[in-house]
């Protein structure tokens, strides 16, 4: 089995597991007023997947963070969808935010619900396999510190991100030539 098949059947047991124990706490606790709602604070931990086709920053938000310079010309982005205890947008098929890195260095940047926090890179257990196509994948998993945050983040700055992640360098000719990212961060405090 692929690692990133794995990853999903895990997350959707896991989620399908918590999701179905709150509703039938709250149906205990608060009889016919159990209704989905979205999130405003972060747990201790939370899940988010880093999912789509990289694209140059041009033109940077500011994020409020000291650690990264979006404007620098040496980050690209794609769009962070919510997994587990994500605040916001609890829709896995929307995405709650935007995700920056740098692939030329060791730092990064996530905006979702919030606020913000900056990360770097720490340590890595990754292989490249290629994809018979003329691109490669990137598949393993990388450690990361939160280095600062905004918001309802603060309180994670010196907290650790686990990602697994399988990144898929597409080959020069497919007409692309980008990179396509499926990454499953386990961050906490």
């Amino acid at each position: 089995m692929e690692l990133a098949s794995i990853t999903d059947q895990t997350v959707v047991n896991r989620k399908t597991a918590i999701g179905g124990g709150l509703v039938a706490l709250g149906a205990l606790v608060l009889p016919g007023q159990v209704r989905a709602q979205a999130k405003t604070q972060p747990d201790d931990s939370f899940v988010v997947l880093l999912k789509g086709l990289y694209r140059p920053v041009t033109h940077g938000p500011n994020l409020g963070l000291s650690m990264v310079d979006l404007n620098d010309g040496s980050y690209s982005t794609t769009r962070i969808y919510p997994v587990n205890g994500t605040p916001g947008n609890a829709n896995p098929n929307k995405p709650v935010g935007d995700f920056y890195v740098q692939f030329n260095g060791d730092l990064c940047a996530y905006h979702i619900p919030g606020g913000s926090f900056s990360m770097r890179f720490t340590g890595s257990n990754a292989d490249f396999v290629g994809d018979g196509q003329g691109g490669r994948f990137l598949e393993g998993t990388f450690e990361l510190t939160i280095l600062e945050g905004t918001g309802i983040y603060k309180p994670f700055v010196g907290g650790h991100n686990h990602m697994v992640d399988k990144l898929h360098f597409l080959a020069p000719g497919d007409g692309s030539g980008g990179v396509d990212e499926y990454c499953f961060c386990f961050i906490s405090r």
